[in-house]
């Protein structure tokens, strides 16, 4: 799955300004395919949850955004026209019959370079896999 491939990875490692890729391990139980990856700084864990179709994938969204403390909708141009929403260290889209989440709370406030926040972090690799996206 791609959230686990090479374009991620070859991503998460240019967004951190990593000099080699991270190693990733993945698991799939329960119609919910994980990724976990290995960073120098701490672990990233992006997973998608499938639903039967997309009304589904939006009740699996809209009861884990009401069950998620801090969970803020990302709204605007910033969605890219998905349900989507926030907190300070994740990330999580619905697409089609499927919910994203990218979660960074294993990693340090802020990251990389260029200092960006968990929240940004995790944003920014949700928006660059849902770039990427096909059925």
């Amino acid at each position: 799955m791609m959230v686990c491939g090479e374009e991620t990875r070859g991503n998460i490692s240019q967004i951190l300004a990593l000099s080699t890729v991270p190693g990733t391990a993945a698991s799939w139980a329960d119609k919910l395919y994980t990724c976990t990856y290995t960073l120098p700084a701490g672990s990233l864990v992006l997973s998608v949850k499938e639903a039967a179709d997309p009304d589904a994938a939006r009740v699996t969204f809209q009861d884990l955004q009401r069950s998620t403390h801090a969970a803020a909708p990302i709204q605007g141009l910033a969605n890219l026209g998905f349900p989507a929403f926030q907190t300070p260290a994740s990330a999580v889209f619905v697409k089609d019959n499927f919910v994203l989440t990218v979660d960074a709370a294993a990693l340090p406030d802020t990251l990389g370079p260029n200092q960006v926040t968990r929240a940004a972090f995790a944003y920014q690799v949700a928006t660059t896999v849902l770039a990427c996206w096909s059925e």
